[in-house]
């Protein structure tokens, strides 16, 4: 047990390591996207190595599929969401935030997990107040790739195959809890892929045509776009933790969480159809 334990530490930390020494080549070299996917496949690949995948199906196959899938689409999320000032540090602080009520309230404090995320708190908190529009301090790929990794892990560890206040771990309730904890990662990924793929672009060069971008195309200001991510992830956090002391899961649940995740998704992305950027 206790090898397990240490050999699934050491695939995090590796993991981490790599990803963050990607986005120091990034900055200073501009790395190709096919480096960067390709470096970023292999870190799904040493989690999956030492045991940490998501656990939702029988399929191992499906398992280490969807894991990679999930790595590499939260790193490049993280990374894309990096295009305005505070926004990366507000989305990974409320989501590690969550993540630490979640621990608490599931008595997994103890965990030493709980000292590493508190202490990225700390460092993003102080981050933040630099980073604050007008920003004095830029987080770069070097950032974003380094918590784009970390928060795929805890999404697979407290998210993913984590479980309820009745120690349950339903599956539905799991695929929920990510859905609403990572919804604007999730969403503004998914709004420029289709985006720029109907345009015929490449989804991975860089451009003012995210969510945060169409908000402030309607007139907010950066820290007015700023503030709605934080409420908007605020409200996430509050119906995560609502669905952790849900007992028994009924189809009500389902339509509501769906109605909120589909409505959240078409607000932004009718925001983002009013606005063109080419």
């Amino acid at each position: 047990m206790q090898a397990t334990s240490n050999l699934s530490l050491i695939g995090i930390f590796l993991s981490v390591i790599i990803a963050f020494t990607l986005g120091l080549f990034d900055d200073a070299y501009d790395t190709k996207p096919i480096i960067k996917f390709l470096t970023q496949l292999l870190c799904g690949l040493i989690l999956i190595a030492t045991g940490n995948f998501i656990k939702i199906f029988s399929s191992d196959i499906l398992n280490y599929t969807i894991t990679l899938f999930w790595v590499i689409g939260i790193m490049n999320s993280i990374n894309m969401l990096d295009n305005m000032d505070a926004i990366t540090s507000i989305v990974s602080l409320l989501i590690f935030l969550l993540t630490l009520l979640n621990m608490y309230i599931l008595g997994s404090f103890y965990d030493s997990n709980f000292l590493v995320i508190v202490g990225l708190v700390g460092a993003l908190i102080s981050f933040l107040f630099f980073n604050w529009h007008p920003s004095k301090m830029f987080m770069g790929d070097t950032g974003s790739q380094f918590l784009g990794m970390f928060l795929a892990v805890i999404g697979i560890k407290y998210f993913w195959n984590g479980t309820d206040f009745y120690s349950n771990a339903i599956h539905i309730k799991q695929f929920f809890m990510v859905l609403i904890a990572f919804p604007l990662p999730i969403i503004d990924t998914t709004t420029v892929f289709i985006k720029r793929i109907s345009k015929g672009k490449s989804p991975f060069i860089g451009g003012k045509d995210h969510t945060t971008h169409h908000l402030a195309y309607l007139g907010l200001s950066c820290s007015q776009v700023a503030l709605v991510f934080l409420g908007i992830s605020i409200i996430s956090n509050i119906l995560v933790i609502t669905i952790i002391f849900i007992s028994a899961w009924k189809l009500i649940y389902t339509i509501v969480y769906s109605l909120y995740f589909v409505s959240l998704f078409a607000v932004l992305f009718k925001i983002a159809l009013m606005n063109r950027t080419d």
